[in-house]
């Protein structure tokens, strides 16, 4: 019984260091790192589903070390600008990359 956990425990050690090696290729550092930036992610999604301005299926949302990248279509500058100050304004951001693009 010891054994079948303990080899358990190893699977899964291993399967999570497998899974989050991702953020090595990405250029980050750590786990926590990765951890970090899709908790801003995250946070910055569910802003803008509450925000009305915001449409918030038509803009993506990518972080990096705390630097956000939004990406997408905005019917107004108004909505582009909107979600650049939701952004900004979220915990632990470094920087915002705005490339959304206005289209009418």
């Amino acid at each position: 019984m010891k054994h079948t956990r303990a080899i358990a425990l190893a699977a899964l050690v291993g399967m999570t260091l497998v899974s989050t090696g991702c953020a090595l290729v990405r250029g980050q550092e750590t786990v926590g790192a990765y951890v970090d930036d899709a908790a801003i992610t995250a946070a910055i999604k569910a802003k803008f589903i509450d925000d009305k301005v915001v449409s918030a299926g038509s803009i993506s949302v990518e972080t990096l070390n705390g630097t956000v990248q939004l990406s997408g279509f905005a019917k107004t500058t108004a909505e582009k600008m909107q979600a650049e100050t939701i952004a900004r304004a979220s915990k632990n951001v470094k920087a915002v990359r705005n490339d959304i693009v206005v289209r009418p």
